[in-house]
């Protein structure tokens, strides 16, 4: 078997922008994984426990936290109503964005790398649900905020640390690169 070896400037320019293109991709997708089993563990929860209540909630803080099962056939603030087409077909996009992006910038920082995995693990949670039951199971609630789960949390983390990065790293212009 011939294998091409790299010598001098040649080897350092690329081995270490492969290897840490995986670490990456690895990294992103060890996270995005451990997102969705807790989002589904926890909602399987939700559902064995919560739905079985009369009121199907039970305070846990008093007024301040409580858990509140909800088929959610819709999107935050109860807006686009039993389009679950429509929802499978942008968290299928944002799926595919957020997979995309990694064959077009494979050297990512660990906050990005952290944001993207939390991303694509919340946007997998929620499509399984859409996907298996036709809805979303939601079950934690806050006073004046809509009902929500463990995959809109990490989304909304993942989408918080990503304009963080963007906004606190000055952009690069074409002759740095």
């Amino acid at each position: 078997m011939h294998r091409l070896r790299m010598y001098g400037p040649a080897r350092a320019a690329v081995a270490p922008h492969a290897h840490s293109g995986f670490r990456s991709i690895a990294s992103s997708a060890l996270i995005a994984v451990l997102i969705l089993v807790l989002d589904q563990v926890a909602k399987r929860l939700a559902t064995t426990y919560l739905a079985q209540l009369p009121t199907q909630s039970t305070p846990v803080l008093g007024e301040a936290l409580k858990l509140t099962y909800v088929m959610n056939r819709g999107a935050a603030f109860g807006v686009l109503q039993n389009q679950n087409v429509f929802f499978i077909i942008v968290s299928g996009v944002v799926i595919a964005v957020i997979v995309g992006s990694y064959r077009y910038s494979a050297m990512r920082s660990p906050l990005v790398n952290l944001a993207l995995g939390l991303q694509l693990g919340g946007a997998l949670g929620n499509l399984v649900d859409r996907l298996r039951l036709g809805y979303v199971v939601d079950f934690i609630e806050l006073p004046m905020w809509p009902v929500f789960n463990v995959a809109d949390s990490a989304i909304c983390v993942g989408v918080a640390l990503l304009a963080y990065h963007l906004l606190r790293t000055p952009e690069r212009s074409p002759q740095s690169t």
